[in-house]
Formats: structure tokens, sequence, C-alpha cells
């Protein structure tokens, strides 16, 4: 049995929306919805400091993160390339990535294509709503509108990407390019998260420069498993708001996988957390922002950090981005390097691997940080 037919979802009564909410924003807007509803707004506590600039909590100006040159990554100045690298990640958690190889058409053909899905009548993107976390295509709102209290001002389409073979014939058929676009994209994508996951683990001092094996205890050889690992990509959709200061397009949260490469237009809206204050991401054209996520943490055993990180919504604008999250096969365990564990340093998370996560998302409201730190075992 392929990947995709172990996954598949069997439609069924219990998929149909239950409330007009979970049909998602845009069919909202679409109606011409003219105020939040209720569903949707947050408490004070978490929107306060949206855009508040007298707020001691957001920062008055834009961030602009480490920039780093792929192109130089893989030239004779990769020994500085690999120390700047490692300081965005212990220091930020993103860093933008320029001169990455993936061509401009690639980058907007996947941007198009995904604002030509969100535009499609409501019956033909309902043909993919449903509640299970481990369908191989899944239109929704939200994060998890079975369990969220306040709903985000998001829709997203998520489509499981690896292997591809066993997947894209289960992603959309309309519009009739999504597949060859969308695919295109997750190839290039996935090769690019390899070759930064090679040179990351080198500015660990796991591996040496030019050496694919790892020679850790347990034979725990994580590029390897890498490649043949989980591949999710996300692609969002932030409509108009009419009242943008009383919701979010998604609230702090963290990313669960290695990396989250991250593809976003040019309206602002990403934040993170620096230094205990929100600021927002200044969106550079055609780059890439690329944050750590919950098991890069896990596996640097605390040296490289997950930030957390949030979505402002506008009334002026739309907004769209993709997300490809990349990890370790759903199968497979994440643990501390061995390397990296030492008298000085001790073990500092749980072993985990997905399906903890999965089942943690199905029964609990995602806050926060709130998975990780439930791998803790001593402060970092």
């Amino acid at each position: 049995m392929s990947h995709a037919n172990a996954i598949t979802q069997q439609w069924g009564e219990d998929d149909t929306p239950k409330s007009q909410y979970e049909k998602g924003v845009k069919q909202l807007i679409d109606n011409g919805l003219k105020k939040v509803p209720k569903k949707y707004i947050f408490p004070e506590s978490d929107r306060s400091a949206a855009r508040n600039t007298e707020d001691p909590n957001v920062a008055k100006q834009n961030l602009q993160l480490p920039i780093i040159d792929f192109a130089d990554l893989l030239g004779p100045c990769r020994t500085q390339v690999l120390q700047s690298m490692a300081n965005a990640c212990e220091e930020y958690g993103f860093f933008q990535l320029v001169n990455h190889g993936i061509s401009n058409d690639v980058i907007k053909n996947m941007l198009d294509v995904s604002g030509r899905f969100f535009n499609l009548q409501f019956e033909e993107r309902a043909k993919y709503i449903t509640s299970d976390v481990k369908a191989v295509v899944r239109y929704g709102t939200s994060f998890n509108q079975t369990k969220d209290t306040v709903y985000c001002w998001r829709d997203f389409l998520k489509l499981l990407c690896n292997p591809l073979p066993d997947y894209l014939s289960h992603w959309p058929s309309s519009p009739v390019d999504f597949r060859q676009a969308a695919g295109t994209y997750a190839e290039e994508t996935k090769y690019l998260f390899l070759t930064l996951m090679q040179a990351i683990i080198e500015s660990l001092g796991i591996i040496e420069a030019n050496k694919e094996k790892e020679t850790e205890e347990n034979g725990y050889n994580i590029l390897k498993d890498l490649k043949d690992g989980s591949q999710m990509m996300i692609s969002n959709f932030y409509p108009q708001c009419p009242e943008p200061n009383l919701t979010l397009g998604m609230p702090p949260h963290s990313d669960y996988g290695f990396l989250t490469l991250l593809l976003q237009d040019e309206v602002e809206g990403l934040q993170i957390q620096f230094q205990e204050k929100w600021v927002t991401v200044q969106p550079i054209p055609n780059a890439f922002v690329i944050n750590v996520g919950d098991h890069l943490e896990i596996y640097s055993n605390g040296k490289y950090k997950s930030v957390l990180h949030r979505v402002l919504v506008n009334s002026v604008k739309s907004r769209r981005s993709v997300a490809s999250l990349h990890g370790l096969p759903f199968n497979h365990t994440v643990r501390p390097s061995p390397k990296l564990i030492d008298e000085v340093n001790p073990k500092r998370y749980a072993d985990t691997d997905f399906n903890s996560f999965l089942s943690y998302i199905s029964t609990t409201e995602l806050k926060r940080k709130d998975f990780l730190d439930s791998r803790r075992l001593t402060s970092t």
C-alpha cells in the first residue's frame, strides 16, 4: 500500500462543516462580512500589543533579520557564512535566505497558483475540508477548528509532499496547473532544505565539511534520515479584515519540524518575538524566511532556538504565504545529538516523535511552545 493510500481520508458526513465559520474566512468575506465575528476575536492580552507602538512589548521599527547569501555558503566564504548562520539560529531563530538558486519563475508560479486556488468557488475548495490532521490534502481554517476556542483569520491548504509520486495524484486538480507548479516547488525546496541542514549540522560541529557520514552513537545519521523525511507544504491566505485590531492571522506559535522555509508576498504581516518584543519581519522579494523548528531545538539540545512568531492581518490587502515544513520521517524519533551532550550540557529534552505531536494537537488547543515545553527535561 502506498503512503498516500495509507493516509487518505475517507470522506463522510462527519466531514461536513458544522458551522459557517468552519467554511473559512474567505467564504465569510465573499459573503459580504463587515464585522469580525466573536469567534475570531482574540483576548485583549493576546492582541493588545499587535499595533500599539506605545506598548513596551512592541518594537517601533521593522526587524531586518540576518541575511544569509546561499551562493556564499557554497563558495570560499563558507566558514564565515556558517558562523553567521549559527549566530542567527542562536540569537533570532530566523534568517532570510537570498540567492538560493530557486528561480523567480518557480516562486512566482507557486504564489500565483496558490492565490488562484483560494479564488476557486467554495464548492471546489470544500472537496478537501477534513478534520483529519493526517490527511494527504487538507483545506481548513484556523489551526484546528474542532479544538480552537478562537479562530485565526486564515484559510490554508496543507499538502503532504514526500515521497512526491505517492501524493501528487491526490493534490487538487484545479487550477489545472496546480500540481505541476506546486510539485516543482516542493522538489526544489526539498533540495534546498537538505543543503541547508548539511550546513546547520556542520555549524553545530556534529559533522565536518563535505562529509556525509556522522560518527554519532547508535548510528543516528540525521542527514540520511532527513533525505527520506517528511515534507508538508502549507499555502496560507489571509483575507482583508474589516477590524484587524480584533484578531490575528495566526497566534503566537513555534513550528514543530526541523526547518521551515517560508515564501511570502510583499505584504507585511509576519512578526517574531525578539528580545521580548514583537517585531515585524520586512519582506524581501523572492527571498525565503528560514526558521528553526522545535525538532531542531531538540536535536541541537537547546543551542538553536525555535522562536515564537505570529501573523497580523490588515484592512487594505490580503496576504499570501507558502510554508514548507521539513523533518524526519513520521515514524522516526527525534532526540538530542549525542555529540552535544556532556556533563556541562546534559540532555535537555525527552525523545519524541511525530505521532506524539499529532496526538497532542488532536486533543489540545495549540498555544505558544506548549508541545516543546512538554518535552523539556531541564531548563536551557
